[in-house]
């Protein structure tokens, strides 16, 4: 889920939910008590709706993709409501004001040098023709040896991953192998974030506050950073600024979902009736942030999204000017567990490894015990922020 001071994973709109409890459960309890406590809270979140398996779903069930988020967005939305969960907003990342933020934010982090336009290597579909979805190729992971790596990222050992580096690469949908042909594509420029973000998570570990395998986690995959492409060749997304005329190509999920963070709080305070409230939260330096979600997306939190906002601020080696927004914040703390797992296998959604809350509320009283009953304990409470904008 995303919200500007109580964050996590937004679920994503191509599926019913599966394991949405990882996040949105412990985030709603300690949103909760920290408005018994006396703080202000901001929790908001919203269904991820694009990505390149949401058309590929779509043409399966004969549909198309809007429809699919459509209703998959409603499953979703009656799952949380019976979950009981307390959102100041749930909204979705196909709005108009999402897609504005998310152009925004595109706009500035090239103009500040943080994006590489270069020729990447697309897979195709020697069937079909068409472009083969990174997450619908699965091979032998080059790193740790897992055999059904996907495309993009390896759910074995948590690295992001290129469908070209997959040792005997496969397509998912009928097991051919790809052909993999030149495209063009903006990278964003990772190495030259790494600095500030070392600097970022060295202090994060130094006020004790963050899970050990978090922080672990995220300092390990910063030894191997590297530039990441933020573009895909799919019609279905979020147009490029300055590539419009290009109709096949958008913003990558990896660059937009995160950004609803950001675009749900804007779009809260609209609906408020004070559109510059949400500063209170993004600006203001003394706001705390925390995110909540599954191990599988602490990469997007502790390393893809706080790149995006150092990019934006103007904060990584060539330094640069933050946009309309002006300067935002960086997580406070990312909270994650480990994999959850059912029998020996951990959950997975696309390999059907899963319990659907539908089926979870419909069968246990109290879900909301049950699934925070199963999580690890931290070493100690965050320390509350003082009354005022925190989350």
């Amino acid at each position: 889920m995303f919200s500007p001071q109580l964050l996590g994973r937004m679920p994503t709109a191509r599926a019913t939910s599966a394991t949405w409890p990882v996040s949105g459960v412990p985030s709603d309890v300690f949103s909760r008590y920290m408005r018994m406590a006396g703080h202000d809270v901001l929790m908001v979140s919203g269904t991820d709706e694009h990505g390149t398996p949401i058309p590929v779903t779509a043409d399966k069930e004969g549909i198309s993709a809007k429809d699919l988020a459509d209703k998959n967005n409603a499953v979703i939305v009656t799952d949380l409501a019976d979950l009981g969960l307390s959102y100041d907003l749930f909204t979705r990342t196909t709005t108009g004001n999402h897609y504005g933020v998310v152009q925004e934010m595109f706009r500035t982090v090239p103009a500040n040098g943080y994006m590489v336009e270069q020729t990447t290597q697309a897979a195709i579909s020697p069937s079909t023709g068409r472009t083969l979805p990174d997450r619908y190729i699965e091979g032998t992971c080059p790193i740790c040896g897992y055999g059904d790596a996907r495309g993009d990222q390896c759910d074995n050992c948590g690295n992001q991953l290129d469908a070209t580096e997959l040792i005997n690469p496969r397509s998912k949908i009928n097991g051919e192998t790809p052909n993999f042909v030149d495209t063009q594509h903006f990278l964003l420029d990772l190495p030259a974030l790494a600095d500030a973000l070392k600097v970022w998570l060295d202090e994060r570990e130094a006020e004790g506050h963050w899970r050990p395998n978090v922080i672990k986690f995220s300092q390990n995959i910063l030894k191997e950073i590297r530039p990441r492409a933020m573009t895909r060749d799919i019609d279905w997304g979020i147009p490029i600024p300055g590539w419009e005329d290009q109709p096949t190509k958008r913003l990558y999920v990896w660059f937009d979902a995160v950004i609803g963070y950001l675009s749900a709080s804007i779009e809260w305070a609209r609906r408020l009736g004070e559109p510059d409230k949400w500063r209170d939260w993004w600006n203001d330096p003394d706001a705390l942030s925390y995110y909540f979600m599954g191990k599988d997306n602490i990469v997007f939190h502790s390393q893809i999204w706080p790149a995006e906002l150092l990019a934006y601020n103007g904060g990584g080696s060539k330094g640069g000017e933050p946009g309309d927004y002006g300067v935002l914040n960086l997580p406070t703390e990312v909270v994650s567990s480990e994999y959850l797992t059912m029998g020996d296998q951990q959950f997975s959604t696309s390999r059907g490894h899963v319990l659907y809350v539908g089926d979870f509320t419909a069968r246990y009283m109290a879900p909301t015990r049950c699934a925070t009953s199963s999580a690890p304990p931290v070493r100690r409470p965050p320390t509350p922020p003082s009354p005022g904008p925190s989350s």
